[in-house]
């Protein structure tokens, strides 16, 4: 499972992400967090859990890659970038993750009611290209099991799939999970609970459930 860390104040970014620590494989980061408190929050969030920057990088190449090597000089273990601005921007950064040893995840479809619009009548195609590309991994939606389940047969088990929209946005973890994903991305379910630890322990016991077949 990995935690959406959107919110904007650094000590509760902190106490939050310690008292999940024991059920959360990575810590993705967006701009929320990032704008709020600075680069310099990456390093101090990763002596909890690796960290992935979820930037949604979508510019030219040379710009992916100043991005890029900005968020790993920062800390970050992997980060998240829009294929829709083609294979060039994309290979930059594949390019640069390669010369820091890190990962890129491409977006294929979003998980809002939106993403279902413009991304994914495309979001196959994105697929096919991230696989070809080299990419680590893809994000696809929880929210809709069907789409990660299509995307699953085209890439095989060639990427890893990181699958966010579980809990507020409506997708279930086991579902996700039984759809073909690797990792489902909980935020809001987690950070606003009132026991954010006890929130995380439950969905994890639910991904560990169905991982054991016994739901």
């Amino acid at each position: 499972m990995i935690l959406a860390l959107d919110v904007s104040d650094r000590e509760e970014a902190l106490k939050i992400a310690e008292d999940v620590s024991e059920f959360v494989d990575a810590i993705k980061v967006g701009y929320p967090l990032i704008l709020a408190t600075g680069l310099g929050i990456i390093r101090e969030l990763a002596e909890f859990a690796p960290i992935i920057a979820d930037f949604k990088v979508a510019d030219i190449p040379n710009t992916n890659r100043l991005i890029c090597e900005h968020v790993f000089e920062a800390g970050t273990d992997a980060v998240i970038v829009q294929g829709f601005t083609g294979r060039d921007s994309l290979d930059a950064c594949i390019e640069i993750a390669s010369e820091y040893g890190k990962d890129v995840f491409v977006v294929s479809e979003m998980s809002h009611p939106g993403g279902a619009e413009f991304l994914q009548p495309v979001g196959e195609a994105i697929a096919r290209m991230a696989a070809e590309a080299g990419a680590f991994g893809l994000v696809a939606p929880a929210t809709r099991p069907e789409r990660v389940t299509a995307i699953r047969k085209i890439i095989g088990d060639k990427l890893t799939i990181i699958s966010p929209g579980v809990g507020a946005q409506g997708g279930k973890a086991s579902d996700v999970i039984a759809a073909g994903a690797d990792w489902v991305i909980v935020g809001r379910a987690i950070y606003k609970a009132e026991s954010p630890r006890e929130a995380a322990r439950k969905i994890a016991a639910e991904i560990e459930a169905k991982l054991k077949g016994e739901i």
